[in-house]
């Protein structure tokens, strides 16, 4: 069967709600989809009367309740008001029979049975979403929030995959929806879920998410990305030099001891310095490498120039957090560089396997942030680009 793109939406309410990271651990661990693209959305009263149609010109595959069920609530719900927009989270997903997975993870639009009793947690609504009714009449909603919003269909996916490529085009990567007393106090921040968090499939990229949920922060903006070469000589540049200081001395001892140990024989300090300024400086840069090397998927030195500025082998996740003593709550959470020395409770105490593999990256400043953030292009999102190249496939 031929991979296919599906995609769900992680609703207003769910997102405002800081359960994005909960709904992102499903997703990506209850199937064998790639997540290829992720954008958070601030859509208006156009996006949301043509989204709602597609909907309800779809009823032929939707039965009619559901379809007016579900257009009604983007029309009431993910539309501007109070002459705001309110944010929604765009994922899409790859792979074969993709609309028919998600559909499953995410669950069932209606309760089996109207008994809270009957409910299991198993799904994303299940857990998530809110479907209450009079129990005299269960014709009767009283509430409903779907959590996600996702088509089992792929004839009314393509269709909305159309809607989002017209209407996503020009968006801005950064969501700029909300109004703040004193402007003065907010900070933002730029988070990043390293390489090693989509080596297989894993709810471990939405746990980490869920963990950040505490600091009470706003996710702003999301994306999928790879690293090219010179952008992760670029971002982790200033770490180089550093990581001489700090690890020549300490591989300069170590080679001496060696030598030592191996010939029997004493090496006076002047000997030591030379090896430490030659084996030690250059395992030190080797370091250097390997973060390099893991970031990009590509080695310095391995590609040509044209191929060092091309999109890596490997996968990250990019994250804008905004909100006030954002760079300094999110660091909290994220514990030190070190997984080993990190507190409990901490991203990377939990997940973290050394200094390099340690799962997430954060800003140490606001001065940090606006470095990074030029180097991952930030207002660059490629959302639209595969959108475009999947619907020119169909």
């Amino acid at each position: 069967m031929k991979p296919s793109l599906s995609y769900v939406i992680v609703t207003p309410y769910t997102v405002a709600k800081n359960r994005t990271g909960g709904v992102i651990a499903r997703l990506l661990s209850q199937t064998d989809l790639e997540l290829i693209a992720a954008q958070v959305i601030a859509p208006d009263e156009n996006f949301v009367r043509d989204y709602a149609a597609s909907i309800r010109n779809h009823k032929d595959l939707v039965m009619i309740s559901a379809a007016e069920l579900l257009a009604g609530y983007v029309e009431t719900n993910m539309a501007p008001s109070g002459g705001r927009k309110h944010r929604f989270l765009l994922l899409i997903f790859r792979g074969e029979d993709a609309c028919r997975k998600l559909s499953s993870v995410c669950g069932a639009l209606f309760p089996k049975e109207w008994s809270i009793e009957f409910l299991y947690g198993e799904t994303i609504r299940d857990t998530y979403s809110d479907y209450i009714v009079d129990h005299e009449n269960h014709d009767n909603i009283l509430y409903f929030e779907p959590a996600v919003l996702t088509s089992k269909y792929q004839e009314l996916t393509d269709d909305n995959i159309g809607i989002f490529a017209r209407y996503f085009r020009n968006n801005e990567n950064i969501v700029q929806n909300m109004y703040y007393p004193d402007q003065s106090r907010i900070e933002r921040t730029l988070v990043i879920l390293k390489p090693d968090n989509w080596t297989y499939a894993s709810s471990k990229p939405g746990t980490i998410i869920d963990m950040f949920s505490r600091t009470g922060l706003r996710i702003v903006a999301t994306k999928v990305f790879r690293f090219s070469l010179n952008q992760a000589l670029e971002f982790y540049g200033p770490v180089e030099e550093t990581l001489v200081e700090k690890l020549a001395p300490v591989y300069g001892k170590k080679a001496t001891k060696v030598l030592e140990s191996e010939f029997s024989i004493t090496l006076d300090e002047e000997t030591e310095n030379c090896l430490t300024k030659s084996f030690g400086e250059k395992y030190a840069r080797e370091e250097f490498h390997k973060i390099v090397e893991f970031m990009s998927g590509r080695r310095p030195g391995s590609c040509s120039k044209e191929e060092a500025d091309k999109p890596g082998d490997v996968k990250c996740m990019i994250l804008i957090y905004e909100g006030e003593n954002a760079v300094q709550k999110i660091r909290d959470v994220l514990g030190p560089t070190d997984p080993l020395k990190a507190p409990g409770g901490t991203v990377r105490r939990e997940f973290g396997s050394n200094v390099m593999v340690n799962t997430a990256h954060a800003s140490d400043s606001k001065e940090s942030y606006e470095r990074e953030i030029k180097i991952i292009r930030i207002d660059e999102n490629p959302l639209i680009s595969i959108l475009d190249q999947y619907l020119a496939s169909l």
